[in-house]
């Protein structure tokens, strides 16, 4: 039994298909990760190995690091750019055999660093269903000038497209910062009239947002209620937002 557990908010036990939190390991060694899990683990439903950040650990670690995330009900998924260094590299059998290697249930597909035409990405979504994987695929570019010529329209369609191909979900682009990228402006204050727009083409459910910074989670979770899908959360914020969620901080307090 939780401590106080009588003045809580209750939240929907795992699995869950709302109220998503994702959180971003960006190197974590097995015993921090495992006693981060040990305390928090029933509030994560997702963890993304950052970027690239596998391929300078040894695979032992990876692997025990993967294998200890599905004890706890966790879905462990490899970054995007390790992806797309695939793709660049024409090695995306290599890939997957490696990610089916390593212990991973799903990956991310996305295309923020380079450049990949659509229905090539589309066809390496139904591929990596094909292989046995999750999809996760996220829209948005990691430079704010390519992704500022993104149209909204554009945005709406790729999401569309995304999810009818194969991905779970579809991440709207933040980066780590949240800042200056995709629903965010320069200051990392939400645009509101993008965001509703979003949401009245696509399932909100079917939505990951990158909200990294508390300010956007509180945004969200007011807007849209505890169960809005939430990534990017830092390692140790897992607590802060759970506690967002449940009314239980002082920006949420009283509004759940």
């Amino acid at each position: 039994m939780k401590s106080f557990e009588f003045l809580s908010v209750n939240r929907k036990e795992k699995p869950r298909t709302s109220g998503l939190t994702m959180v971003l390991d960006k190197g974590l060694g097995l015993e921090t990760a495992t006693s981060l899990m040990d305390i928090s683990g029933e509030h994560v439903d997702y963890v993304k190995f950052g970027w690239g950040t596998s391929i300078v650990h040894e695979q032992d670690i990876i692997k025990s690091k993967v294998e200890m995330y599905k004890a706890h009900d966790v879905i462990p998924y490899t970054g995007g750019t390790l992806f797309e260094l695939a793709y660049t590299k024409g090695k995306l059998e290599e890939f997957f055999a490696e990610a089916h290697y390593l212990g991973f249930p799903c990956i991310e597909i996305s295309d923020g660093t380079v450049f990949i035409p659509h229905e090539d990405k589309l066809d390496c979504i139904r591929k990596a269903k094909e292989a046995g994987f999750e999809v996760v695929s996220e829209v948005g570019k990691k430079d704010p000038v390519l992704d500022d010529e993104l149209t909204i329209d554009e945005r709406i369609k790729y999401m569309k497209d995304e999810l009818e191909a194969g991905s779970s979900l579809v991440i709207v682009e933040s980066r780590e910062g949240g800042k200056n990228i995709g629903i965010f402006d320069k200051d990392g204050d939400a645009k509101e009239d993008e965001i509703d727009v979003i949401l009245n083409s696509i399932d909100g459910d079917k939505i990951l947002w990158e909200a990294p910074n508390k300010n956007q989670q509180v945004f969200f979770i007011l807007k849209l209620g505890n169960t809005v899908n939430l990534g990017n959360i830092s390692s140790d914020e897992i607590t802060s937002l759970e506690t967002l969620r449940r009314g239980l901080r002082g920006d949420t307090f009283g509004k759940i």
